[in-house]
């Protein structure tokens, strides 16, 4: 098999891992999962993003620079430090606006774990084979 679809498939695998560490039906909960992680060592919340890391190593040695891996890494990033602002406005420091915690109450829809692959996977394979 080809060395880029297997790279393909195993972001795959790595999003879908992603996705079960942090399922929850809503952001509330998603969010007191991830405080979890991130009580046991922030070095575990990170790693909870492994697909972060596998497109990094991915850019490095593909010696890929294009506006798909920048897009999927700074929507990721972007991710990751608003999980750790929920994390410190909820758990740390107490002060969440009412609109804030309104919304992490609602439910979330069933599809919405899977969003990393239905965004991330297509970024990475229009980059790689473009």
């Amino acid at each position: 098999m080809n060395i880029l679809i297997q790279i393909v498939l195993l972001m795959v695998m790595l999003e879908l891992i992603e996705a079960n560490l942090q399922k929850a039906g809503t952001l509330e909960l998603m969010i007191e999962r991830l405080y979890g992680y991130y009580q046991k060592s922030i070095f575990l919340f990170f790693l909870v993003h492994p697909s972060y890391y596998f497109v990094i190593f991915i850019s490095l040695y593909l010696n890929l620079l294009d506006f798909y891996i920048i897009a999927i890494l700074v929507i990721k990033s972007l991710d990751i430090f608003f999980k750790i602002e929920m994390i410190q406005q909820r758990f740390i420091k107490q002060e969440m606006d009412e609109e804030l915690k309104i919304m992490m109450k609602m439910k979330m829809a069933p599809w919405m774990s899977l969003l990393g692959v239905i965004m991330y996977v297509p970024l990475l394979a229009m980059s790689i084979f473009s």
